[in-house]
C-alpha cells in the first residue's frame, strides 16, 4: 500500500467506522505515504511516532499556504490569489514573526490562570445542560450535551452569541471537511464566506459598543479586547482578525464535542475501563489523556510545505511537496505505545500527540482538558451507567477526514 509518486495512495473519508486496522498497515508498510486526495491533491502523509513528532516541529516545513498556493487552489482549498484571499492567513497558517505575533495576542486568555479561574463557570454549565436532559428517554449526548458545553464556554469567552447556534455549526463542520469529500453540506468556500460575514458583523456591533463606552473602559471578553488592541495600534488587519476570531472557535469547539463524544464511547466500548473509573474518578485526568491518544478528535494535521528536499527513511519530500501528518496514526504506534490498540486509563507514558507539538500545538490544552474533566465527570457523576441506545455499527462518523468525530450519539442515562 505503500504510496509513491507513480501509485499514490487513496484513503477513504472520516466516515470509516474503525480507520485503524488501515492505519496500522500504513505503518507497517513505511514512515511516509503519497496520499491523493479526491480533488487530486498528493500529500506526503506521516504515520509513524518519530517522524510524526519531528515534522509537527520541524523549521523545514513551513505553514505558509502561498509556498503551494497553485496546488491548493486547484484543490479547493483556497480562492483567489494569495493578495486577495488575505483571509487565508491565521494562526494555523502562519510562520514566525507573524505565527509569534498572532500568538502572543491571544495567549494571556488562555494561561492556565485564567483557565482555572473558568471553573465554576464551566461547572455551572454543564450542571444546567444535564438538568435538562430527559434521563427516561434516549438522548443525543452531542447535540443535547457535548456541543451546547462547547459553543457556551467558547462563546462567553471569546464573546459570541450563542443563543442560535446550530446553523453556525454546520459552518463549521463544511469548513474542516477536505476539499472533495462526498457529504458536506457546502463548500469550504461557503462555508468560511458565511462565517467571515458572521464575524464581519459582530466585530462591527463590538467596535460600535467599545466606541460609546469610551477610553479606559474594561474589554468584556477576549473579541473586544482584540478590537481593542487593534484600535489603540496593534498590528492587526481586519482580516487577520477575523480569521483569528474563526480560527479560536472552530478549534476550541470541534475538538472538545468529540473528546467527550469519543471518550464516552470508548467507555461504553470498554466497559472494564468504564467500570474501572466508576470505582476511581480520581482517575479521570489521565482517562483523558487516554481517550485523546485513543481516539483522539483531531485525526489528520493542518497542511504543511517542504521549503527543501526533505529526507525520510529513505524516502525523499520533495522541495513544494505538501505534507500532513495522521495523529491517530502516531498514537496508536506500537514503536512508541505499548499495546497502543488497547484502551488503559491507567497508562503513565502517554506522550500522545493530539494537541500536535511545536510552536503549532494547540494553546488552548489547558481548557480543553478542564472542559472535558468537567463535562465528562459531571456526566459520569450523574448517569455512571449510561449506555448506547442502539449498536454500534449503526453509530455515523461525520466524514471530514480533519476531525474524527460522530454525527450523533445516542445513549440512555439510565441503566
Amino acid at each position: 500500500m505503500t504510496g509513491t509518486p507513480d501509485h499514490p495512495v487513496q484513503l477513504p473519508d472520516g466516515s470509516a467506522p474503525d480507520p485503524y486496522p488501515l492505519y496500522a498497515k500504513l505503518r507497517s508498510d513505511g514512515e511516509v505515504h503519497l496520499v491523493e486526495e479526491p480533488t487530486g491533491l498528493c500529500r506526503w502523509t506521516f504515520v509513524r511516532y518519530e517522524h510524526a513528532r519531528q515534522a509537527l516541529g520541524d523549521p523545514r516545513l513551513t505553514k505558509d499556504p502561498r509556498a503551494a498556493w497553485d496546488q491548493l487552489l486547484r484543490a479547493g482549498y483556497v480562492t483567489g490569489d494569495s493578495e486577495t484571499d488575505q483571509y487565508m492567513f491565521h494562526l494555523l497558517n502562519s510562520d514566525p514573526p507573524d505565527h509569534t505575533r498572532l500568538r502572543g495576542m491571544i495567549l494571556k486568555a488562555f494561561t492556565p490562570g485564567r483557565v482555572a479561574a473558568l471553573g465554576p463557570r464551566i461547572e455551572e454549565i454543564v450542571h444546567g445542560l444535564l438538568d435538562d436532559l430527559d434521563p427516561d428517554r434516549p438522548v443525543d449526548l452531542i447535540g443535547g450535551y457535548a456541543l451546547p458545553v462547547a459553543v457556551r464556554v467558547m462563546g462567553e469567552l471569546i464573546g459570541i452569541p450563542t443563543d442560535d447556534f446550530a446553523e453556525y455549526h454546520v459552518w463549521a463542520c463544511a469548513g474542516l471537511t477536505l476539499p472533495g469529500t462526498a457529504g458536506a453540506a457546502m463548500s469550504r468556500a461557503e462555508a468560511y464566506g458565511h462565517m467571515r460575514k458572521f464575524f464581519t458583523d459582530l466585530i462591527a456591533v463590538k467596535l460600535a459598543a467599545l466606541r460609546a463606552a469610551g477610553p479606559g473602559a474594561p474589554e468584556p471578553d477576549l473579541l473586544s479586547a482584540l478590537i481593542a488592541a487593534r484600535e489603540a495600534g496593534d498590528r492587526l488587519t481586519e482580516q487577520e482578525l477575523v480569521a483569528l476570531v474563526i480560527f479560536l472557535l472552530n478549534t476550541g469547539q470541534e475538538p472538545t464535542v468529540s473528546l467527550v463524544a469519543n471518550g464516552v464511547l470508548a467507555l461504553i466500548r470498554h466497559p472494564d475501563q468504564f467500570a474501572l473509573l466508576r470505582a476511581n474518578p480520581d482517575l479521570l485526568p489521565s482517562a483523558i489523556e487516554e481517550f485523546l491518544r485513543f481516539d483522539g478528535p483531531v485525526a489528520l494535521s493542518t497542511l504543511r510545505v517542504a521549503r527543501e528536499d526533505i529526507e525520510v527513511d529513505g524516502t525523499v519530500v520533495p522541495k513544494g511537496g505538501i505534507v500532513s501528518i495522521i495523529m491517530n496514526s502516531a498514537n496508536r504506534d506500537d514503536r512508541r505505545f505499548a499495546e497502543p490498540d488497547r484502551l488503559d486509563i491507567t497508562r503513565r507514558d502517554n506522550a500522545h500527540l493530539a494537541f500536535g507539538h511545536g510552536i503549532h500545538r494547540c494553546l488552548g490544552v489547558p481548557l480543553a482538558r478542564l472542559i472535558g474533566q468537567h463535562a465528562l465527570g459531571a456526566l459520569l457523576r450523574r448517569y455512571p451507567h449510561l449506555s448506547l441506545a442502539g449498536a454500534v455499527e449503526d453509530l455515523r462518523w461525520r466524514p471530514t477526514r480533519v476531525m474524527r468525530g460522530l454525527v450523533e450519539l445516542p445513549v440512555t442515562l439510565r441503566a
